[in-house]
């Protein structure tokens, strides 16, 4: 077999994408050229420009597409530090998944994927790449979102007979409140007076009660608010793309529109 032929077949093992017996993985390694490593990183990249380069320069890396993305399975990644990655992406842009054992490459595969399309991060020179790591606790909060929805629900319906305004500001300082853990601490983070934070939260007891109580409850509470915000910071992010994709739609004419627009001198 080719060994360009056995690194895209490996790759498309470890990427999820065809099974392969346990056995047969080692002997499509040898014929690849690509010895299995204990763990592995993916590296997603939003454009496939340079990714030969690139792979050669994170320790020989496998490249593949998956679903029109072009990913590389970075081999040891303990041996490419963070800074390394970060030069190495520097104006591109690109997700960087968790490290996993080689046979969960997969799932390293796929939080890249996914944080790409939440964060796919400005173009030009001064573009970094986003880093799973760096968002845990969002991608899991976001991982369903209609789970996300029934937690919000579940947890800050007290707030939907306010207004927009009132909700928000008791919102930010209930949340400012959790994070903190007392008034003082949640003044500081609203850069208001701590005299301001306590009035709200007599006015959060009322709406929530005993559950403020609750170290589970209040637990939950905070993850209602963040899943809220990260939310809202989503659809936003989708409207805006959707209505970018519409702006750019309109703006290219069929090509039988265009020619006749020329012959009519337009």
């Amino acid at each position: 077999m080719p060994v360009a032929r056995a690194r895209q077949d490996l790759f498309d093992v470890l990427a999820g994408q065809r099974d392969v017996p346990d056995e047969g993985l080692e002997g499509l390694a040898r014929a690849a050229g690509w010895p299995v490593p204990d763990t592995v990183q993916v590296v997603v990249l939003a454009t496939p420009a340079e990714a030969p380069q690139l792979a050669a320069a994170l320790g020989h890396a496998l490249i593949g597409t998956v679903e029109g993305d072009t990913c590389l399975i970075v081999p040891d990644p303990a041996t490419q530090t963070r800074a390394r990655l970060e030069a190495a992406l520097k104006g591109r842009a690109a997700a960087v998944g968790h490290v996993v054992t080689a046979t969960e490459a997969a799932s390293s595969l796929r939080w890249a994927r996914y944080l790409l399309t939440l964060a796919p991060g400005r173009v030009g020179p001064e573009a970094r790449a986003a880093f799973v790591d760096d968002h845990l606790s969002a991608l899991l909060l976001l991982q369903d979102e209609s789970l996300a929805d029934a937690l919000t629900s579940r947890w800050l319906g007290p707030l939907e007979e306010l207004t927009p305004r009132q909700s928000e500001r008791l919102e930010v300082t209930l949340l400012a409140w959790l994070e903190g853990g007392g008034a003082p601490e949640a003044a500081k983070l609203l850069h208001v007076h701590p005299q301001t934070v306590r009035y709200r939260l007599r006015q959060i007891e009322k709406l929530f009660g005993p559950v403020l109580r609750d170290p589970r409850s209040r637990f939950e509470l905070e993850m209602a608010l963040r899943s809220r915000r990260l939310m809202a910071h989503l659809r936003s992010y989708r409207a805006r793309a959707g209505r970018r994709a519409r702006s750019v739609a309109s703006s290219i004419r069929p090509i039988g529109v265009a020619r006749e627009a020329r012959v009519n001198g337009l």
